[in-house]
């Protein structure tokens, strides 16, 4: 029994040595080190085809070589619940080394504070490392929709119907203020994986327009003029968009609506974020965040990005952490009033 107990102990330190062993090795592997050989991914948080997915495997052609030990950068598509299932993936113990990058709908961040409990996720517990662009983001109308201004949507004469993929969406929280704060006249239909199945069932007649970004409405709908834009969520432009279209702010006549156009509009400066595990090694997330600058100043990226007709107004990390800290300082009543809003 005794050589017993001996032979246990000896094994457990022996145990306890290796795994020290294993942490200064970690401690020592330097950002180079550890990337060399790997792969990346890079999880969008909804179906292929839309605009998240578009910037995303634009970004992923890029962004390799720019990582020290210049790993191999795939795109992987997680739709669900608005994209919180592919931000709920970072809770996996893979995702904390690093080798997982998510970008997800910004309005979230926005839900995980008008619905906290219902929600129980904090943006300010994740790692930014940037995003690629703000976001200029439009209501519009089809043309078949016999609705061709902001003036006649707000008559009421006709039920627009809108469609999005979950609730807290951005799509979702826009067309939400359209009708809770405003009193458009209209409803949304759920459940759609992605932009791109809800652009079918807008040709196909199912819904009457959509909200989202200006740079994710197809480049022919906008040509042909097949669809009316109604109001922007943006007070900034695109150069390609129309000169007169309105800023749902000028129709904010009460301290109230202000307040809640703040807070359900903020997360919009975000765009396209792209966010990591916080318990990645530091140096690791200083690395992707350098390496994302980066990308966003290369010239090849830049190019094929302005071919695409994807615009790019970056954010760096730690600025989308400051922002991300305003959105959590808003006062408790606003965010009741504004939860009330996004219903």
């Amino acid at each position: 029994m005794i050589l017993k107990h001996n032979a246990l102990r000896h094994a457990a330190a022996v145990g306890a040595v290796t795994l020290l062993a294993a942490s200064a090795v970690h401690a020592q592997q330097s950002p180079a080190d550890f990337y060399k050989g790997k792969t990346v991914n890079l999880v969008v948080g909804f179906s292929p085809g839309g605009g998240y997915d578009q910037y995303a495997r634009q970004l992923a052609r890029q962004l390799g070589k720019h990582i020290p030990g210049n790993p191999t950068v795939v795109v992987q598509n997680s739709p669900g619940a608005g994209s919180l299932t592919a931000v709920r993936r970072l809770d996996n113990g893979l995702a904390k080394d690093g080798t997982q990058i998510v970008t997800f709908n910004p309005a979230l961040i926005t839900e995980s504070i008008t619905e906290a409990a219902k929600m129980n996720f904090k943006f300010t517990d994740v790692s930014f490392i940037g995003s690629v662009t703000r976001d200029f983001r439009v209501c519009f109308t089809w043309h078949a929709s016999g609705i061709k201004s902001w003036e006649e949507a707000m008559t009421g004469k006709k039920e627009i119907i809108f469609g999005s993929t979950a609730k807290g969406t951005g799509a979702y929280v826009n067309q939400a203020v359209l009708i809770n704060l405003f009193g458009m006249k209209a409803r949304q239909i759920l459940g759609f994986p992605g932009s791109n199945e809800q652009r079918l069932a807008i040709e196909r007649g199912e819904l009457d327009g959509d909200c989202g970004s200006w740079s994710s409405i197809p480049e022919e709908w906008i040509r042909d003029k097949k669809i009316y834009p109604l109001i922007s969520f943006s007070p900034l432009k695109t150069p390609d968009m129309p000169a007169d279209l309105p800023f749902i702010g000028t129709f904010a006549k009460t301290d109230e609506q202000k307040g809640v156009l703040e807070i359900l509009t903020a997360a919009g400066e975000l765009g396209r974020p792209y966010i990591v595990s916080s318990g990645i090694p530091a140096d690791r997330l200083e690395a992707l965040r350098a390496a994302f600058d980066a990308t966003m100043k290369d010239k090849e990226f830049l190019e094929e990005s302005a071919k695409q007709q994807l615009p790019v107004y970056p954010i760096s990390g730690k600025d989308a952490v400051d922002i991300v800290k305003r959105i959590y300082g808003f006062p408790p009543d606003m965010i009741e009033k504004a939860r009330k809003a996004s219903e």
